[in-house]
């Protein structure tokens, strides 16, 4: 079409043109780069048969390509200020639906139902970094019917989700998104893609939802308290760790003897466990 945003002379016309005022608050930094947008649409394998959430179209510019490749977009703008210009960028597509709200107040579920009778979606975005966990997780926990999520997020961010044990970026977030999906880095992303450059490289992270649990657990919950106990204080012990959390209720000797029958030493930090040992030691405590 012949307003392609991808394109960063497009992009600077209709910033000017609507004296827009980036908002420091949402982490506004919109995308210019025409690669890097085509590489996103194809990791996150957009087809015709597909509804795509969008979270932060900003001026439409990757919603735009969104719409070139999918059956539905439905877009959520928290910035009021951006309606009137994505009404504009996007009027030549019918198959775009754009709501004014919070990601975190939206029903997700609701909307993959409206769109797309309820069957799994595919979301992409390139998040505010301030908020990138919360949006992520929340997808997760909240079992929205996702196929797979990629998303633009800070480069050190990324690298976190994918890491294993033992690394120095390894941790809940790692943790907590590879037992929902597998995380691939796609591509990494420098400063100059963006209006305006952010302070940080950026990357763009696939990840693709489990069809199961990659490990089993009786209570996935204990195990995520369990995670986030003993990441609270990384460079304590886990038995310390776990006896100083105030949101688990077991005893000192309890803690103990659940880590030694799960085979781990007393020395042991939480950073050089897998999932599947937080999984077991789970397990373990479950039933004191």
């Amino acid at each position: 079409m012949q307003n392609r945003l991808g394109n960063p002379k497009n992009t600077i016309e209709i910033i000017q043109k609507y004296q827009f005022a980036f908002q420091k608050r949402f982490g506004q930094n919109f995308l210019i780069d025409a690669h890097v947008l085509d590489k996103i649409i194809t990791a996150a394998g957009v087809t015709k048969d597909d509804m795509v959430l969008e979270i932060g179209p900003g001026i439409g510019t990757m919603t735009q390509y969104l719409a070139e490749a999918a059956n539905q977009v439905v877009a959520v703008e928290i910035d009021g200020n951006l309606i009137p210009i994505l009404r504009e960028t996007l009027a030549d597509y019918n198959n775009i639906t754009i709501i004014n709200n919070d990601i975190l107040k939206v029903d997700i579920n609701a909307l993959a139902q409206k769109y797309n009778g309820g069957r799994p979606i595919k979301v992409v975005a390139n998040l505010p970094y301030y908020i990138t966990t919360p949006i992520i997780m929340g997808l997760f926990e909240s079992e929205v019917p996702v196929d797979n999520i990629t998303v633009m997020v800070q480069k050190e961010v990324a690298d976190r989700m994918q890491v294993g044990p033992g690394s120095k970026d390894y941790g809940a977030l790692s943790l907590a998104v590879q037992y929902y999906a597998e995380p691939y880095i796609v591509a990494n992303v420098p400063p100059n893609c963006f209006i305006p450059r952010p302070n940080v490289g950026s990357a763009v992270i696939r990840l693709t939802r489990h069809k199961e649990a990659p490990v089993k657990t009786d209570s996935p919950a204990l195990m995520f308290r369990l995670i986030r106990a003993s990441f609270n204080q990384r460079r304590k012990t886990l038995q310390n760790s776990l006896n100083n959390s105030p949101e688990l209720p077991f005893t000192k000797e309890q803690i103990a003897e659940a880590i030694e029958n799960v085979g781990l030493t007393p020395s042991v930090r939480g950073e050089a466990l897998t999932l599947e040992q937080f999984a077991a030691l789970a397990d373990q405590l479950k039933n004191k």
